[in-house]
C-alpha cells in the first residue's frame, strides 16, 4: 500500500467522434479556454487542449477507422477515455508499480526526463490511467506552448 500518492492529476483525455462540435459545448457553453492543439497521424489522433479554471482536459479525435480511438468510439461512445497524473520519478515509479503486479500497457522513454506508461484498466477497476513525466506526457509542459 503507497504511504504517499504516486503524483497528481495532469489532465483527462476524453474521447469525441469530433473536435469541432465537442468545442461548441466545451467552450462555448462551459467557458473552456483553448490552450493548443496537435495532430498525430503515426497514433490516429488529433487532439485540443482546454483549460476550465485550471483543469486542464483534452479532446480526442480518430484520425480513421484504425485508430485506436476510432475502436474505443465503436465500443464505448465518447466520452472518459484517461486519467493522466503527473509522476514525479514516473520511470521508477512504473516499475515498482510492475514488481507489486500492477500490468502496464503501451510503456515508452521519450527522453531522459520524460517517460509513460499506462495502467491497464483490468488492473486499475476498468479505469485507464497514463503514468507520467515531462513532455509529451503532461498537458502543461512548457514544450506544448513553444509550438
Amino acid at each position: 500500500m503507497a504511504n504517499e500518492a504516486i503524483g497528481k492529476l495532469d489532465h483527462i483525455g476524453i474521447a469525441v467522434r469530433s473536435i469541432a462540435e465537442a468545442r461548441k459545448f466545451f467552450e462555448g457553453m462551459l467557458g473552456a479556454r483553448f490552450l493548443y492543439e496537435h495532430e498525430n497521424p503515426g497514433a490516429g489522433y488529433k487532439l485540443v487542449e482546454l483549460d476550465l479554471n485550471g483543469f486542464t482536459f483534452e479532446l480526442l479525435e480518430p484520425l480513421g477507422e484504425t485508430s485506436f480511438l476510432h475502436s474505443f468510439l465503436e465500443k464505448r461512445g465518447e466520452g472518459v477515455h484517461h486519467l493522466t497524473l503527473d509522476v514525479p520519478d514516473a520511470k521508477e515509479k512504473i516499475a515498482e508499480l510492475k514488481r507489486q503486479g500492477v500490468k502496464m500497457a503501451d510503456e515508452r522513454e521519450f527522453s531522459p526526463e520524460s517517460y509513460e506508461a499506462f495502467i491497464s484498466p483490468r488492473s486499475s477497476h476498468g479505469v485507464l490511467i497514463q503514468l507520467g513525466s515531462g513532455y509529451p506526457t503532461l498537458a502543461r509542459a512548457a514544450e506544448w506552448f513553444k509550438k
